[in-house]
């Protein structure tokens, strides 16, 4: 089989839109402008990380159907590659089944994971996978007797739809529940009314398994794994990684295959971020994204190929390697503040740190709690990299600047 990329900002040009651009995007369209690739970026907001990278740059309402399909049949790309949950995906599908596009990596994917009901019943109901105990409810009330009906304390409440932790909590008892369910509906990407709570898993840890599913030399999806990526989350938002982590034999095997069985349904190519709790060789499904995932910023820095260039590479049919190059480890830099265009001090003492990089996003406003940056270490010792990584995370100080002056 033979792949053929087109020119940039020509009539032969092989074109890639992007919808949402964030942080993850903007690697994502790096990699495919670093193969010839021209590259469209859509956000919600002027300016995102994404767009300050692309050849276009285009601001919609990506889960306006109107909006996202004008956009779509104008630009005209030969693929449509979803970064964020919150999309019009009826448009995607409709759009695909008229065989005007090809989404990444499949529409019904981009259904099935943009909200956390269609890819926790699939799992769990359609391929039998473990997953914690769940409900899905659409009331406060439903959410209380669904607890009381055996859910237990504690539980974790989550909106069906939403990114990086936003909207996720965990009740201890009945005091938390009211909190819980306010938290969830003030959080979630779209106003669905409607959460799931979990049954806690008392886990050791828990892990992403980036999963690639790419053409082999006979035209044929091949899966392939990455090293397992540990991760710490506080709120349900990720906050340092590493990789690899260190697991069974046992319990590697199992979580590529809840990985194989998972990817394997949603079909397609590209790159899959599978969310998975380990105990002792024991693990349980959590989440899927069917994209770049924020913990695997790490292969930014270990990899032969990071998951942004095994991403572009997959969707264009390009041969992928998974190969680590050396362990590492990543911290993330918040804002720290609520400000527009702001400054960051220490990159130079962060830069000092030995064996560490930064990345800086570029987003035009931060939020105290706002990921704005990612500090990457690698070392022999995995150990040794994350504390670099948080040091070199420490040291970088974002500061709000006073606007210049009128002249």
């Amino acid at each position: 089989m033979t792949v053929t990329l087109g020119t940039p900002l020509s009539p032969s040009a092989t074109k890639v839109m992007l919808l949402g651009s964030g942080e993850l995007g903007k690697e994502v369209l790096i990699a495919l402008q670093r193969l010839g690739v021209e590259t469209i970026a859509v956000d919600r907001y002027d300016n995102a990380p994404g767009q300050q990278v692309a050849h276009h740059a285009r601001t919609i309402s990506m889960s306006d159907p109107a909006q996202l399909r004008t956009l779509i049949e104008a630009e005209r790309p030969q693929l449509v590659v979803p970064e964020i949950e919150a999309i019009a995906t009826q448009v995607l599908e409709a759009l695909e089944a008229e065989g005007r596009v090809r989404v990444i990596p499949t529409a019904r994917a981009a259904r099935l994971t943009m909200d956390r009901e269609g890819i926790r019943r699939l799992a769990a109901e359609t391929l039998g996978l473990p997953t914690s105990p769940y409900k899905f409810c659409d009331s406060l009330g439903e959410l209380q007797a669904a607890i009381d009906a055996g859910i237990g304390y504690p539980c974790i409440v989550k909106p069906v739809m939403s990114s990086s932790g936003k909207g996720q909590s965990k009740i201890d008892g009945p005091a938390d529940v009211a909190a819980a369910w306010a938290y969830a509906m003030a959080g979630g990407r779209v106003s669905h009314g409607r959460v799931i709570v979990e049954g806690f898993i008392d886990f050791d840890y828990e892990i992403t398994q980036l999963t690639v599913r790419a053409l082999g030399a006979d035209g044929r999806v091949q899966t392939h794994f990455c090293d397992p990526i540990g991760h710490v989350q506080v709120g349900g938002d990720y906050v340092e990684s590493w990789q690899p982590h260190p697991m069974t034999p046992a319990a590697l095997e199992r979580s590529r295959r809840i990985a194989r069985a998972v990817t394997d349904n949603l079909g397609g190519q590209g790159l899959f971020g599978v969310e998975l709790f380990v105990k002792g060789d024991n693990v349980w499904f959590s989440e899927v994204s069917p994209r770049p995932h924020d913990t695997g910023m790490v292969t930014m820095i270990t990899q032969q190929q990071n998951e942004f260039e095994l991403h572009a590479r997959a969707i264009l049919g390009l041969p992928v390697d998974t190969a680590l190059r050396t362990p590492g480890a990543s911290a993330v830099i918040y804002g720290g503040v609520d400000a527009q265009g702001i400054v960051f001090d220490g990159v130079d003492a962060a830069l000092r740190v030995p064996n560490t990089e930064l990345r800086l996003f570029g987003k035009p406003e931060s939020f105290a709690k706002r990921r704005m940056g990612v500090a990457l270490a690698h070392d022999a010792d995995v150990e040794q990299a994350r504390s670099r990584a948080k040091e070199a995370a420490s040291l970088v100080r974002p500061r709000a600047v006073s606007p210049r002056p009128s002249a």
